[in-house]
């Protein structure tokens, strides 16, 4: 499951509800076809020169939307830098030298405000940039809900306490998402980077005996050691998924069912549960599967208590809130 890059999937009764109500909370794609009609297409073209630079970035991108909603919602306060009123979610255990991607925001929010100004929120930009993100590495495209407002706040005790992390227990995950209303299937459909400081312990000192892991393929083992030794390179990046790490495919499941998957919780996802072994075994038999759950749970997570009508602001920076000087 890793550093929870890419997200979970939806749950059939949350998509049958969906279908049946407002299918996305009173946000829908149209929003700024009025207002901003070359909104898309600013987003779109802005990440794709971050990732054209950078393919890790579109991994980045996905990250940050997903931190984001998981902390008071998709609100765009894990965007807000210090000052006199906020304490930043930037510095929360989470995120601090692990998030990324801001600079790519600013430069996606200064052309839009050039377009339009005051008009797309900082919060839509993340759901934008996540969806074309996955996409431009080869992963699914879908429609993506707009019409969120930006936060009047920050949370950094939400963002200690809400976000899973790589060393939380399969049951303490699957609490986190299910107070997002997202489900225990959900919590299948991760992937992306994890930093060296979270699998450590398990290519060193899994059990306390001094030894890696005995569920790690041991060739496995040996590379990863290269890269992450006993101490220091604390934030040395390793893809999850180390065949086809800059492409956005089901490799990932497949890795964990040759006994290399990298973190600790991605193993258990198969070993701990049967509900979650066998979408583990579903996703890395049919690619297309992956990716039709994949986009349905990013609508669903971007879908997590947003703020609309004239709730919060349109933020002109991300970074600080319009009466912040």
């Amino acid at each position: 499951m890793g550093c929870l890059v890419l997200l979970c999937l939806v749950s059939p009764v949350l998509l049958a509800s969906a279908v049946h109500g407002h299918p996305w909370g009173g946000l829908f794609p149209q929003f700024y076809d009025h207002s901003c009609p070359k909104a898309k297409e600013i987003v779109q073209s802005i990440v794709a020169q971050a990732v054209a630079k950078e393919t890790r970035m579109a991994a980045s991108l996905v990250r940050l939307h997903f931190h984001d909603c998981f902390v008071k919602g998709c609100d765009a306060s894990v965007l807000l830098d210090n000052s006199s009123s906020i304490v930043s979610e930037k510095g929360s255990n989470p995120n601090k030298n692990s998030l990324r991607g801001f600079e790519v925001v600013d430069q996606i929010k200064a052309a839009l405000e050039a377009a339009c100004p005051g008009t797309v929120s900082c919060a839509d930009i993340l759901a934008l940039a996540a969806r074309d993100s996955t996409s431009l590495v080869g992963g699914p495209y879908w429609d993506v809900p707009l019409g969120r407002r930006d936060s009047l706040g920050a949370s950094i005790q939400g963002s200690n306490n809400d976000i899973p992390a790589p060393n939380n227990t399969l049951p303490t995950v699957i609490t986190k998402f299910k107070r997002q209303g997202l489900n225990v299937v959900d919590v299948v459909a991760l992937s992306g980077m994890s930093r060296c400081t979270s699998f450590r312990q398990r290519l060193y000192n899994q059990t306390g005996n001094g030894m890696a892991d005995s569920t790690l393929d041991v060739s496995y083992a040996a590379q990863l050691r290269q890269g992450c030794p006993r101490s220091g390179g604390d934030n040395n990046l390793f893809p999850l998924d180390f065949v086809t790490p800059a492409k956005f495919d089901n490799f990932y499941y497949k890795n964990i069912l040759a006994g290399k998957g990298l973190l600790s919780s991605d193993e258990v996802l198969l070993t701990k549960s049967a509900e979650t072994a066998a979408l583990v075994k579903a996703y890395a038999a049919d690619v297309n599967l992956f990716f039709q759950h994949f986009a349905q749970s990013m609508v669903n997570m971007g879908n997590i208590s947003p703020l609309t009508g004239s709730q919060g602001e349109i933020r002109k920076n991300c970074r600080r809130l319009n009466n912040d000087h």
